[in-house]
């Protein structure tokens, strides 16, 4: 089993930023890839970016290229994501993923652990 305890959340005005981090435990040797997922009220959830975990590639949703940056710090087993540019319509909750497939997987739904979420709420 992996946990995963997400971080960073809050209120922030529209055009500023936010750093989520993910802090992984337990059987993290099994882990290919890692990112986050968000589900906005009303709506379903989707990937956000994601990254993998041995080599640090990286893939984001369309909507969120050139504001969001993920990155991972293997020492400590925990991943950011770096939110700049913050549009109300990425008011959402931010939900840590992991998954033991590679990242391509990752991005398509292939999640097998999940963290709580947090909430980021970017006002107008």
């Amino acid at each position: 089993q992996v946990q995963l305890v997400e971080s960073g959340g809050g209120l922030v005005q529209a055009g500023g930023s936010l750093r989520l981090s993910c802090a992984a435990s337990g059987s993290i040797f099994s882990i290919k890839a890692m990112g986050w997922y968000r589900q906005a009220p009303g709506k379903e959830r989707e990937f956000v970016a994601g990254i993998s975990w041995r080599r640090g590639t990286t893939s984001y949703a369309d909507v969120v290229k050139g504001r969001f940056t993920i990155t991972r710090a293997n020492a400590i087993n925990t991943v950011y994501l770096q939110m700049n540019s913050l549009e109300p319509e990425d008011t959402a909750v931010y939900y840590c993923a992991a998954g033991r497939g590679d990242s391509a997987t990752f991005s398509l739904g292939g999640t097998d652990y999940w963290g709580k979420g947090t909430l980021v709420t970017v006002s107008s």
